[in-house]
């Protein structure tokens, strides 16, 4: 079985989750877009749908799905997106998509946060994939400076603007032994906007694709 089939299936796991009335928050990247077409697939009546980026937006509005301001509905009863890595006390990284503030705002408000993943994304210990950071422009240096000291080697995501008018912070080679500890530390640099390090909120659920099943880890 493929990656994408896995994705295609931890996806259709997660529409089981989606109940009528509610209002749905929806994240970015390969997995999620998945997720948006099975929704299309098996249409529910939402009361609201909250999108992640612009690229989401996008995809969700293309199906049929009005997609409305996280102002003007408060609260989400369910988010659902993915993840680059993931481990078994439910920690994230995510951000490979650059919509890491905007995911992280939407996690924030959800009753509920489902992750969907396939297998090759479930790691002992987070930090194989290269940390995304989010920064304001004028602070770029200034961060890749302490997070230099910090043992990480930071690289810009050159040409990449987020949806907020931030750079990203690719940082490689940083040991995340305590994920809720270098969470908090992290987010305290000035100039940090939001690090991709999801620990303090991690998903409620985890679903992960395998070429055999979808396993549920809560």
């Amino acid at each position: 079985m493929s990656q994408s089939e896995k994705k295609k299936r931890a996806a259709l796991a997660a529409i089981q989750y989606v109940e009528d009335g509610i209002a749905l928050g929806v994240g970015t990247g390969s997995t999620v877009d998945c997720f948006i077409d099975a929704l299309s697939a098996q249409p529910r009546r939402l009361r609201s749908v909250v999108s992640s980026s612009d690229r989401s937006t996008a995809r969700l509005r293309k199906v049929g799905l009005d997609v409305t301001e996280l102002g003007a509905v408060g609260d989400i009863d369910l988010y659902v997106d993915g993840a680059d890595e993931a481990t078994k006390h439910l920690h994230l990284i995510k951000g490979g998509g650059g919509a890491l503030t905007r995911e992280k705002v939407l996690a924030g408000a959800a009753r509920r946060f489902v992750c969907i993943i396939d297998d090759s994304k479930l790691v002992g210990q987070l930090g194989g994939f290269p940390l995304p950071i989010e920064v304001i422009p004028m602070a770029r240096s200034f961060v890749s400076r302490q997070l230099i000291k910090a043992g990480g080697q930071p690289v810009w995501r050159e040409g990449f603007v987020t949806d907020n008018g931030n750079h990203i912070v690719d940082v490689h080679n940083l040991r995340i032994a305590n994920p809720v500890e270098l969470e908090t530390r992290i987010n305290q640099i000035p100039g940090v906007v939001t690090v991709g390090i999801f620990a303090h909120r991690r998903p409620d659920v985890l679903l992960v694709a395998s070429e055999s099943d979808v396993r549920t880890m809560r």
